[in-house]
């Protein structure tokens, strides 16, 4: 082989690796079916309705609710969900927990799984739910609900596990935000998720955790607000906003593109309506204007 062709050679090499680990390093929802992610706090008839109704609508919902990331003495109760979906006219409801993951692996367990159209994780602390599901029988069929087109959803601790990366996962306390688990249930690939973000003054939290794991995007949701993921794109909806965090804009530090909001950091929040896409990491549409705000 002589020069040319060795050049060649490392050249179409380098050519085909490049793109290798640009597609391994993109962000990629479920291939089929939706996901719900909510930043904790009070949901309103708009997030529970778009659960239900991607879950086949009220009468053909067959819902299966995990409190799994609760304590013990609310994980053990019938909870609150059942009554919110209740009252929207499900019908089908099952309670799922446990937190051996050996029971987690048998058929029996699993059983409600393979007929449900939608899973909602219940808050708490979302390495409960990794100890207790993370490569599980349970698992395989999370995602066996996704490609037969059904739903996932959780708010708060049940929020973050959907991701790939999980911050606040320590056993010691949620104030850690990389600690001894950071593996999620990987729905939707190259992200960590964060909740309850600006109720709780957490909106710059996820930009170190992006600057020592760039691949990732960082989605820091706040309470009553959701995002709803399918494939590559997701839409905000509720009442507040939805952080956006990326190695690109953390290096940038604030040069915002057009339609999002300036926050003075960093990063930028999405508001209801607006529309991302997860792949190419950009906005597909500018936020709608405040009343007597002229349209851009």
């Amino acid at each position: 082989m002589n020069t040319q062709r060795i050049l060649t050679f490392l050249f179409v090499l380098f050519i085909v690796s490049s793109g290798l680990a640009q597609t391994t390093s993109k962000t990629v929802g479920p291939e089929k079916g939706a996901l719900v992610i909510v930043g904790g706090g009070n949901m309103g008839p708009e997030i529970w309705g778009r659960f239900v109704e991607l879950a086949g609508g009220a009468a053909a919902a067959d819902i299966v609710i995990i409190p799994t990331a609760g304590d013990d003495s609310t994980a053990n109760q019938a909870p609150r969900e059942t009554e919110k979906l209740r009252n929207l006219g499900v019908k089908n409801i099952t309670v799922l927990h446990t937190r051996d993951p050996k029971v987690a692996n048998q058929e029996s367990f699993v059983a409600p799984l393979k007929k449900a159209t939608g899973v909602w994780f219940v808050g708490g602390r979302h390495w409960r739910l990794a100890d207790s599901y993370l490569n599980t029988l349970s698992h395989k069929e999370f995602n066996a609900l996704l490609a037969r087109g059904g739903v996932i959803g959780g708010t708060s601790a049940g929020a973050t596990i959907l991701g790939s990366f999980m911050v606040r996962g320590d056993t010691k306390g949620n104030s850690i935000m990389v600690g001894d688990h950071t593996q999620g249930l990987d729905f939707i690939h190259n992200v960590t998720i964060d909740q309850h973000v600006l109720r709780r003054n957490r909106q710059f939290d996820l930009i170190d955790v992006i600057k020592t794991r760039p691949e990732l995007l960082g989605l820091g949701i706040d309470e009553s607000t959701a995002i709803v993921v399918q494939q590559n794109t997701f839409e905000v909806i509720g009442n507040s906003y939805v952080g956006v965090y990326t190695a690109e804009q953390i290096a940038n530090n604030a040069k915002y593109p057009s339609g999002q909001n300036s926050t003075g950091g960093p990063f930028f929040f999405l508001g209801k309506g607006q529309k991302f896409d997860l792949q190419a990491r950009k906005v597909l549409n500018q936020q709608p204007p405040r009343p007597n705000e002229p349209a851009k």
